[in-house]
């Protein structure tokens, strides 16, 4: 089987271990909420907040039309979300479903929209969504912080249900009652974005983590000679494109750890903001900027980017670093 979510091959021999039912395994896997193991354990994959607020605005407006408690929204991997909800005459909640990824803390927050007719599709943040204060995120500044790629699953969501109800349009209004309470919890303050937390998510689901995923994902790369370590879901997608004939396997903060089980063929890729932090964890340290893309924006030839760069290459031992953008263009590359 195919992983549809990270696109990662599951061997036989790792459905076979389970104890799960095989067919409630393979749907599992199938809708994407499932993730086994080498030994044959399962962990649930969650929803992230972009899917969450995405099921709040779609239930908002379907519910212009009559209660709803269930709903689904469409994915950037292709995947249809789905959760119990409550909506009625406009006014919808989604609570964050539970997951296994142990430093989750927006599990179980609530999402509220409240939707009306309008000429065409609007969304509005309210209360407990962040407003980003600095240059170099993907939300622009003075915006509220939900990136454009939940932005465009919100919008994609609510036109199913206006299509559905027949209605010329609708505004759509999300707000988080205990979202900024929840970011003094996060490092959103440090980064520039303040009063709330971030609506993000690139896949649309959050993929589980603890300790004993480390080891599985460990004993993966000790049975792969080519291996390339990488950062979260953009560095999957271009690492897939960029070595085809490399095993891939997400390390997301965890570079070192992953580097250690590693042999042969190595190579560390990912976006710069993890990739160069892991190099030179203080690059940012009076530096003036926020965050390491906004570094790259503002000040391209700043030298603490060529420092930390080779210092990812010392802590590489050997591995070969490429440094990604969102738009899988190299901006750096130690096997050139």
């Amino acid at each position: 089987m195919i992983d549809p979510v990270n696109k990662s091959r599951i061997p036989d021999e790792w459905l076979d271990r389970s104890k799960m039912p095989r067919e409630e395994l393979e749907e599992g896997i199938k809708n994407g909420t499932l993730v086994v193991l080498s030994d044959g354990s399962v962990l649930k994959r969650g929803y992230t907040t972009g899917t969450t607020a995405a099921m709040a605005a779609k239930a908002a407006v379907l519910s212009l039309g009559g209660d709803v408690n269930h709903i689904s929204v469409p994915t950037s991997v292709g995947l249809r979300a789905e959760m119990d909800v409550t909506g009625s005459k406009g006014h919808a909640v989604a609570v964050k479903m539970n997951n296994d990824h142990e430093s989750d803390i927006t599990r179980g927050l609530e999402f509220v929209a409240d939707a009306r007719e309008a000429e065409g599709i609007s969304v509005y943040a309210g209360e407990g969504i962040g407003i980003v204060t600095r240059s170099g995120l993907e939300s622009r500044k003075g915006h509220p912080a939900i990136n454009p790629g939940p932005m465009k699953q919100i919008k994609e969501s609510i036109k199913e249900a206006v299509d559905e109800l027949g209605l010329k349009g609708a505004e759509v209004t999300i707000y988080l009652p205990r979202g900024k309470e929840i970011a003094k919890q996060t490092l959103n303050s440090r980064i520039g974005i303040v009063d709330g937390i971030s609506i993000l998510g690139s896949t649309g689901f959050v993929e589980p983590w603890n300790d004993h995923l480390g080891e599985m994902k460990g004993d993966l790369i000790r049975h792969s000679d080519k291996v390339v370590l990488t950062t979260g879901r953009v560095g999957i997608r271009y690492s897939t494109m960029l070595f085809p004939d490399h095993t891939v396997v997400l390390a997301g903060s965890r570079i070192s750890e992953a580097l250690d089980s590693a042999h042969g063929d190595v190579v560390i890729c990912g976006l710069p903001g993890l990739v160069l932090k892991w190099g030179n964890p203080d690059m940012l340290k009076e530096s003036g900027f926020a965050t390491v893309v906004e570094m790259i924006e503002l000040d391209p030839e700043n030298e603490r980017l060529k420092q930390a760069f080779n210092m990812a290459v010392e802590k590489g031992k050997g591995a070969r670093i490429v440094v990604v953008d969102r738009d899988g263009t190299v901006l750096m590359d130690s096997g050139e």
